[in-house]
């Protein structure tokens, strides 16, 4: 008797963990889901956001696809390479030709673009995390 109560319990925790290993390959891949999602999302928001008056700066945000490290990091990297990109995110001063400070230049639009957009990435990156894990418990439940 005891030893069939063994088979089932054993066959039961083998099942149990057959289980749990799968969900926990889903959820593995699910880190780079979110981040390539989130910050494909957050390369929209920036060209949405940016100053336009050549569009140069609009155009010239990009993103590489999401890399994990041998320590199994996950990064993405969000950037603009337009050469004048750091100063409509912090703005710049302007100089007479004397080189004497004459005002400081700040863009309504582009002031600090780039930690608003890290802050929207941040924010739907959870958002999505969320919806992702749900939908890896509800696929195995």
């Amino acid at each position: 008797m005891s030893s069939s109560n063994y088979r089932r319990n054993k066959a039961a925790v083998d099942q149990f963990r057959k289980e749990l290993m799968a969900m926990v390959e889903d959820i593995g891949e699910i880190d780079v889901r979110v981040l390539n999602q989130a910050v494909n999302e957050g390369v929209r928001y920036a060209k949405n956001k940016s100053p336009v008056i050549t569009g140069h700066f609009r155009k010239n945000w990009r993103s590489d696809p999401a890399v994990r490290s041998k320590a199994g990091e996950t990064t993405k990297v969000l950037v603009n390479n337009a050469d004048y990109a750091i100063y409509v995110n912090y703005g710049h001063r302007t100089v007479d030709k004397a080189g004497n400070t004459t005002g400081y230049v700040k863009s309504k639009t582009g002031d600090h673009l780039l930690e608003r957009t890290e802050n929207y990435v941040n924010k739907r990156m959870i958002e999505i995390f969320k919806k992702e894990v749900e939908a890896v418990q509800n696929r195995h439940n």
